[in-house]
């Protein structure tokens, strides 16, 4: 789509003459940054699926209730809610290694220790329904390993605000902005396949346990990361400048109601139906993610197969995904390749109703993984980028968390309901009929996102952009 509105609306689109953009992007290929978003992205990416849609595949196998698992994958809830911490992580040093690192870093290092930790907390407690006594106390075993994946989606989630905020400050141009959030979520979805699909192979030789053993050890690439990066010079700047105390009056207003007062400036009367859209974007994909692996368990693909698909043609697939959508991005602009994203997100489900009513052919399911992977990959690139865009200098932390707590806050409070529906339309139904409807009510649910859209292409006026920091 070449719209007017859509290109110009695009920061990429507006910044750059079309003869020099692909020299731009190549150049910046060889800069060092560009390696440390990769890693980054990749350690931003390893804790979401193990306190998801991974740990549900765990919890079936052992015997855990639809409704039960769904109800677990609110803990993912802490990646919507974000933004309540995220402007202490704006305005404050981490403790412990704020002051040798700076602000980004500090936190980065931080939260990715503490991620770390409660894996292996998970690792060691198994989800199971049974009694577990600690230091005297007979607790609830089930209990206890939703709480060690609570604290994982606190740290991870914190570990984003950081990264989302490096990523941002951290580019020189528009252009390189384009390039680093391709980078970033190609480091995000390649560590979605390590926990969504290279896991299963693992744990179906070693065990879930030891699975969740190396996937903290993984934790250790951002660490790496971090202490390659260099802070952003506006991190080093806002960390410099003097700022009303925050735990004063005037403190907490600038920290917590100065980004979205910012905001709502900026986007006026728009304001509300852009956090509208991006809080509809990726629904479908919220919906159906805690039933997606319970459902190649009762579909009899084992673990391993589905993990083997995941890891071959499942990556071709995202890669390609995400590689297209940024070349959308840098050629169309980030509105008309989110207008496409509304498109391929929603309708990637399709392809597991068709598997649902067609069996375990691997064949099938290999064609649903690709289709799965490209279009998720493609829209995931198309939200990040248009969110990037949205931002004010000076709040970077805590606007791109509001946004990405709106994308994804409808979506986390609904998905908890996911068994429920399952269970209940397979009233009068078999199992797999009752997931085919499952999907396709999921793909449907994603036409409102796409109108909206077209609307904020046809109508919003373009971005005026700040100059590059």
């Amino acid at each position: 789509m070449t719209s007017e509105a859509g290109a110009s609306d695009s920061p990429v689109a507006a910044a750059k003459p079309a003869r020099s953009g692909w020299r731009l992007v190549l150049s910046n290929l060889r800069q060092p940054k560009v390696l440390v978003m990769l890693l980054l992205g990749f350690s931003s990416g390893i804790p979401i699926y193990l306190v998801g849609n991974t740990l549900g595949f765990w919890m079936r196998e052992n015997g855990i209730e639809l409704s039960m698992i769904g109800v677990l994958s609110w803990v993912g809830l802490a990646y919507s809610l974000k933004f309540l911490w995220a402007p202490l992580v704006d305005k404050l040093d981490a403790p412990l290694f704020g002051r040798w690192l700076g602000r980004r870093r500090g936190w980065m290092l931080l939260s990715q220790i503490v991620a770390a930790v409660a894996l292996v907390g998970m690792a060691w407690v198994e989800p199971r329904q049974g009694q577990l006594l600690i230091g005297g106390l007979v607790l609830d075993q089930l209990l206890v390993f939703g709480a060690l994946a609570l604290v994982v989606a606190f740290a991870s989630s914190t570990q984003d605000i950081v990264i989302d905020a490096w990523r941002i400050e951290s580019a020189d141009s528009a252009e390189q902005q384009g390039l680093l959030t391709s980078t970033s979520t190609l480091g995000y979805r390649g560590a979605l396949l390590v926990t969504d699909s290279l896991i299963l192979i693992l744990a179906a030789h070693a065990g879930w346990s030891l699975s969740y053993d190396a996937m903290a050890l993984l934790m250790g690439v951002g660490v790496l990361a971090v202490l390659a990066a260099r802070e952003p010079a506006a991190s080093v700047l806002a960390a410099a400048t003097p700022h009303p105390a925050l735990f004063t009056a005037r403190g907490l207003f600038d920290a917590l109601v100065g980004p979205f007062i910012a905001f709502f400036r900026q986007h006026g009367r728009w304001a509300l139906l852009i956090l509208l859209t991006i809080s509809l974007f990726r629904l479908p994909d919220f919906l159906m993610g805690p039933m997606a692996n319970p459902f190649y368990a009762d579909l009899g693909v084992d673990k391993e197969t589905v993990g083997t698909v995941r890891g071959s043609f499942g990556l071709i697939a995202t890669v390609a995904g995400v590689a297209v959508a940024g070349l959308s991005a840098v050629r169309f602009g980030f509105i008309a390749t989110l207008i496409a994203g509304a498109v391929l997100g929603p309708g990637s489900n399709l392809a597991f109703a068709y598997l649902a009513l067609h069996g375990g052919d691997t064949g099938v399911f290999t064609a649903a993984m690709v289709i799965d992977n490209f279009c998720n990959g493609y829209a995931g690139v198309a939200l990040v980028g248009y969110m990037s865009s949205l931002t004010n200098a000076g709040y970077t932390a805590t606007q791109y968390a509001l946004l990405s707590s709106f994308y994804a806050l409808l979506g986390k409070m609904l998905k908890g309901l996911s068994g429920f529906a399952v269970e209940h339309l397979e009233t009068g139904r078999s199992l797999l009929e009752a997931y085919a409807l499952f999907f396709v009510a999921t793909a449907v649910i994603g036409i409102p996102a796409l109108v909206l859209c077209i609307v904020l292409a046809v109508r919003k006026p373009p971005l005026v952009m700040p100059p590059p920091t």
